[in-house]
């Protein structure tokens, strides 16, 4: 087959449908990954053909950072982003679906991708990084409080929708006027039964060891099927790193992936603070939004980026913003995780991570100070939750999930043509 991959957003975004595209070519299949232009190198070194989209998702990621946890706000976001960039985004998506035998979206592309495979007739899969459009009683939505009250569980992942659905796409058919060749002709919801077609699977990449699967996901297209790591067996780290690490007892690393944030250097500075009161030697990663001192720090290293999955299994904690990616490559390296959430489904994260017992309870961003900081990493250091990162990292390990994807993909494909 030849698959195409529409994916958008950071790296969290676009790194487990890398980790997709390579386990299906190693099975003989052909794929195209639509990905925000900045990453077609990244994707180029896999060996997987990218079709660069247009926009700078550091937009993206400001806005999100300035919304919060809000549903709301997270959906306008996305919108005020997305609706600006959208006539050249979709050109590229519409040139990354030629010849295309069957699609995988992400969120971003939840009912663009879905509206696209059904005006070409071809199959699609819906692949989501958190738990979305999948109602439940157990828990609430992304974005919303913790709740005991499973109605209100079920009502919040019902809004959620609602609002996904309306505010997503707001502004749609005033859009396809001016460009009616690149955008669907139409717009549907993938998750609602149809005659003539058979229902979008619904893959969740993560592990049910994180969150097990509540009994009302009972419906046969919601799959739980683990995460989609993608390994780099070759990396070779700089010198500094390397010397570094072998200079001493394993680091604490801190790490906020992609997340820009208007206040990175008190976030920065809060991070340092802590991990010199409790006299840990540590490796600041500082990606996209990153902030550094002006001065040298003694025991401490700052890198502009590193593997999560070589360098994480080498530290003794990771604290990070709860991105799905980090969450996933800090328990998969059975390490405590410190998770100091910035917006979006991170405070979900979390507050799973610390309910597994593989880390202390989640400090906002907003709530971050150095006191506050240095306890949960006194908390992270202690025995149980130490040995407990440790089991479900084996446990995590152990799963397979881009290979269940693939052969799913695979039986879709099949159940499609019949």
């Amino acid at each position: 087959m030849n698959i195409t991959i529409l994916t958008y957003g950071s790296r969290g975004d676009v790194q487990p449908f890398l980790a997709l595209a390579v386990g299906l070519q190693k099975v003989g299949h052909g794929v195209t990954l639509a990905a925000p232009h900045r990453f077609a190198n990244f994707v180029a070194q896999y060996g997987v053909h990218c079709e660069p989209l247009a926009g700078d998702p550091d937009e993206l990621s400001l806005l999100f950072n300035d919304a919060g946890s809000n549903v709301y706000r997270m959906v306008r976001s996305m919108q005020e982003h997305i609706f600006r960039i959208a006539p050249e985004v979709v050109k590229g998506a519409r040139k990354a679906l030629q010849g295309a035998d069957l699609l995988v979206h992400s969120f971003a592309f939840t009912t663009g991708g879905h509206s696209y495979a059904r005006e070409l007739g071809i199959p699609d899969v819906s692949v989501q990084m958190f738990p979305v459009f999948a109602p439940t009683r157990a828990f609430p939505a992304v974005g919303m409080p913790d709740t005991r009250l499973g109605w209100l569980n079920y009502f919040s992942h019902w809004f959620f929708t609602q609002v996904f659905w309306h505010g997503g796409n707001a502004g749609y058919y005033k859009l396809r006027r001016n460009a009616p060749a690149d955008f669907p002709a139409r717009l549907f919801w993938p998750f609602n039964p149809m005659p003539d077609r058979p229902m979008t699977p619904l893959v969740f990449a993560f592990s049910p060891v994180v969150l097990t699967r509540p009994d009302d996901w009972d419906l046969p297209h919601i799959h739980l099927l683990g995460y989609f790591f993608l390994d780099n067996p070759d990396y070779q780290p700089p010198d500094e790193l390397r010397q570094f690490l072998e200079a001493g007892d394993p680091p604490v690393c801190v790490t906020f992936g992609s997340m820009v944030n208007r206040e990175s250097e008190r976030v920065g500075r809060a991070a340092l603070e802590a991990v010199q009161r409790t006299r840990s030697r540590a490796i600041f990663l500082t990606g996209w939004g990153g902030w550094r001192p002006d001065q040298p720090q003694d025991q401490t290293l700052f890198l502009e980026a590193a593997p999560q999955d070589w360098l994480f299994s080498r530290c003794r904690a990771v604290v990070h913003h709860g991105g799905a990616g980090t969450t996933a490559a800090g328990i998969r390296a059975g390490v405590p995780s410190i998770i100091v959430p910035h917006a979006a489904d991170q405070p979900f994260w979390g507050r799973r991570v610390a309910a597994i017992g593989a880390g202390p309870r989640p400090i906002t961003v907003s709530r971050l100070n150095a006191d506050a900081l240095t306890l949960a990493m006194m908390q992270a250091d202690s025995e149980a939750i130490r040995r407990r990162a440790k089991e479900i990292g084996h446990l995590i390990r152990s799963e397979n999930g881009v290979g269940q994807a693939v052969s799913l993909i695979e039986e879709h494909a099949d159940t499609f043509k019949l």
